[in-house]
C-alpha cells in the first residue's frame, strides 16, 4: 500500500487508510498508524533497529522546504530521495543527504508516515540523550511542517497530541524531546514557537505502555 514519487512525478499522493473515527488512532503490529487522516509513503532512508533496542524516546522536529514555505512536496521528495536539486537554491545544500522521519504532520493536520515504527528512521543524525548516543536506535521521529519562529497550527496540535499519546501507549516511551535537545548547537528545531507545555500536559494524561 505504498506509493513512491518518481523524479518526473507530481506531488506524491498519500495512500489513505481506514480510520476509526476522526480522533481515533492505533498502531498495528507492523508499526503502521491507522487513522482517519493518514497516508503512507515508503522512504528508503531507514534500516533495522539494533537487536534488543526498545523505543523509549519521541523526538519532535520542525521542517519546511523550501525554508518557510508550506504545502509543497519538498519534504516528501527529500524523504524519498527524489528532490529536484535545481528547483530551489537551498536544495543544493541538501544534495547527498539521506534522511527520513517516521511521521510528517502538515499544517493542515494531515499525517504522512514514511517509516514503520519498528524500523529505524534516519531523522536524528549525530545525537545523544542522557549519555546515550545514536538516538535513531531507540526513538521515533515526528516532523512538523513549520519553522522555529512561527507558531505551529491548531490542526497540527490536534493531530500531534493523539499521535504522541498513541505512541506512548504502544511503546515504552519515557520522554518527549526536541531535535534541539538531542543535538544542541547543531539543531534548533522545533524552536521557541513550539508549545511544549501544551503537548506534555495533554499527552501526560494518556496511559503508558506496559
Amino acid at each position: 500500500m505504498a506509493r513512491r514519487p518518481g523524479r518526473g512525478a507530481r506531488r506524491p499522493t498519500p495512500v489513505a487508510t481506514r480510520g476509526r473515527g476522526p480522533g481515533r488512532m492505533d498502531i498495528d503490529e507492523a508499526g503502521l498508524l491507522r487513522s482517519a487522516r493518514f497516508g503512507f509513503i515508503e522512504s528508503p532512508n531507514c534500516d533495522d533497529r539494533p537487536p534488543g533496542a526498545e523505543v523509549s524516546l519521541l523526538v519532535i522536529h520542525g521542517i519546511s522546504l523550501p525554508p518557510g514555505k508550506f504545502g509543497g512536496d519538498g519534504v516528501l521528495r527529500l524523504f524519498t530521495n527524489t528532490l529536484d536539486w535545481a528547483a530551489h537554491p537551498f536544495y543544493e545544500t541538501l544534495r547527498g543527504l539521506r534522511v527520513s522521519a517516521h511521521f510528517f504532520v502538515r499544517r493542515t493536520g494531515e499525517i504522512i508516515q514514511f517509516v514503520p515504527c519498528g524500523r529505524r528512521a534516519w531523522h536524528a543524525g549525530e545525537s545523544s540523550w542522557r549519555g546515550r548516543e545514536r538516538c535513531n536506535d531507540f526513538s521515533i521521529g515526528v516532523e512538523l511542517e513549520g519553522v522555529d519562529t512561527r507558531s505551529y497550527t491548531e490542526r497540527q496540535y490536534a493531530r500531534l497530541v493523539p499521535l504522541a499519546a498513541t505512541l506512548r501507549r504502544r511503546y515504552p516511551i519515557a520522554e518527549i524531546v526536541g531535535h534541539s535537545d538531542i543535538a544542541p548547537g547543531r539543531k534548533t528545531d522545533p524552536g521557541p514557537a513550539f508549545d511544549w507545555r501544551r503537548l506534555r500536559a495533554l499527552v501526560g494524561r494518556a496511559p503508558r505502555s506496559r
